[in-house]
């Protein structure tokens, strides 16, 4: 089921379900409290549905993952009692369904999720998304946004401040939040540096 949920989307692949999974076992051992079932079901099944982030119905792709897990892992016999918890965190761990997660499973999914956003992976992945949408690199002359408007709809470098720089505030647990912060230090750093040789060094 797990490599089903990716297509041809190298960013949403199988490889990005382990490295989900993972990191939610990291955030696990901080919560002893959270059913590790759960979340390990959550980590692999969440992008079951993995709609393009231009589709007009992209914020419903967690909900249409959660019930299409629902009804996979019924029909395999898993803990019916464990359903909805499951179902909860596959739904509110997609940024743009904006579902606040109620329960630790969900949070430890969320941040799961959203940590492989950040630090060297979530930059491949950034501009292989946004290659695939057709954005350029980075404005031309003012890669830092410095006078003008930021736009990560149009320049790749720019949804390293727009979103990515926003996501350690955002994480549920801690340890997420410690975790974030530690791989957001590295996008900056290349941010800076990827400007620097942009337009020249001395530009700078």
């Amino acid at each position: 089921m797990a490599a089903a949920a990716a297509d041809n989307d190298g960013a949403h692949d199988a490889s990005h379900l382990e490295r989900v999974w993972r990191s939610a076992e990291a955030l696990l051992a901080h919560h002893p409290e959270a059913d590790p079932v759960v979340v390990m079901a959550a980590s692999y099944l969440h992008d079951l549905v993995n709609l393009p982030k231009d589709d007009p119905a992209r914020a419903q792709a967690s909900r249409r993952s959660a019930l299409l897990a629902r009804e996979q892992l019924a029909r395999r016999g898993f803990p019916e009692d464990r359903l909805d918890a499951v179902a909860h965190a596959i739904e509110a761990h997609s940024f743009s369904a904006a579902i606040a997660p109620t329960t630790i499973e969900a949070r430890i999914v969320q941040d799961a999720d959203r940590l492989d956003a950040l630090g060297a992976v979530g930059l491949a992945r950034m501009f292989y998304v946004s290659g695939r949408l057709g954005r350029a690199l980075a404005h031309p002359s003012d890669p830092l946004a410095l006078e003008r408007a930021l736009d990560d709809g149009a320049y790749s470098l720019d949804h390293i401040v727009v979103k990515l720089a926003k996501l350690p505030e955002m994480m549920q647990t801690e340890a997420g939040r410690a975790m974030a912060n530690a791989r957001l230090g590295k996008l900056l750093v290349f941010r800076k540096e990827f400007a620097a040789e942009w337009i020249g060094e001395a530009s700078i």
